[in-house]
C-alpha cells in the first residue's frame, strides 16, 4: 500500500513535469531568428496575396470597360442576386484577410519585442485562426489557379509557424 501511495505521490508528478519540460525543450529547439523568418514568409505572402486580388480586381474592372467587353452579347449578363452573391463573398475574403493581415502585423510587433518568442503563442493562434477564416472564403469562391497558388504558399507558411509553436496546422 505503501508503494502505491509513493508513485502516486512522487513518481508520476516527476513524470508529468518531465513530460511539460521536454515539450517545452521541443518547442524552444528553434533559434528567435529562425522564427521570425517563418513571421516574415507569412507577412510576405499575406502582402503578395493581397496584392494579387487588388490587381485582379483592376484587371477586371479594365477589361469590362474595353469596347470589344461591351459589345458581346452572345454571354448572358449575371443578375442582381449573381452579382450580391459574387459581392459578398469577396468582401468576405477581404474581412479575413485584413484580420489575418492584422494578426500578422501583431504578432510581428509582439514577437519583436521579446526574448521568449513562445510568449507570442497565443498571437501565432490568432493567425492561424484567421488563416482558416480565409481558407473558407477562398473555398467559397472561384478565384483561379493563381490565387490557390498564392494561398497555397501562405497557407505553407502559416502551417510552419504554427508547427514551429506546436499548433495544429490549418490542412489542406
Amino acid at each position: 500500500m505503501l508503494k502505491r501511495v509513493a508513485i502516486k505521490q512522487f513518481v508520476l508528478p516527476a513524470i508529468q513535469l518531465a513530460g511539460v519540460a521536454a515539450n517545452v525543450a521541443l518547442s524552444q529547439a528553434m533559434p528567435k531568428a529562425q522564427v521570425g523568418n517563418l513571421i516574415k514568409k507569412v507577412e510576405d505572402g499575406v502582402d503578395q496575396f493581397r496584392d494579387y486580388l487588388d490587381k485582379r480586381g483592376e484587371t477586371a474592372k479594365e477589361t469590362a470597360t474595353t469596347p470589344a467587353a461591351q459589345g458581346r452579347t452572345k454571354r448572358a449578363q449575371p443578375t442582381d442576386a449573381q452579382k450580391n452573391n459574387a459581392k459578398t463573398r469577396k468582401d468576405a475574403l477581404d474581412e479575413s484577410l485584413g484580420d489575418l493581415n492584422k494578426s500578422t502585423n501583431k504578432l510581428r510587433r509582439k514577437f519583436d519585442g521579446t526574448d521568449n518568442w513562445m510568449t507570442t503563442k497565443s498571437d501565432v493562434q490568432s493567425v492561424v485562426d484567421d488563416g482558416r477564416k480565409v481558407n473558407t472564403s477562398l473555398t467559397k469562391g472561384n478565384y483561379g489557379t493563381e490565387a490557390a497558388k498564392l494561398w497555397g504558399v501562405l497557407r505553407s507558411g502559416i502551417n510552419d509557424l504554427a508547427r514551429a509553436y506546436g499548433i495544429a496546422p490549418l490542412g489542406a
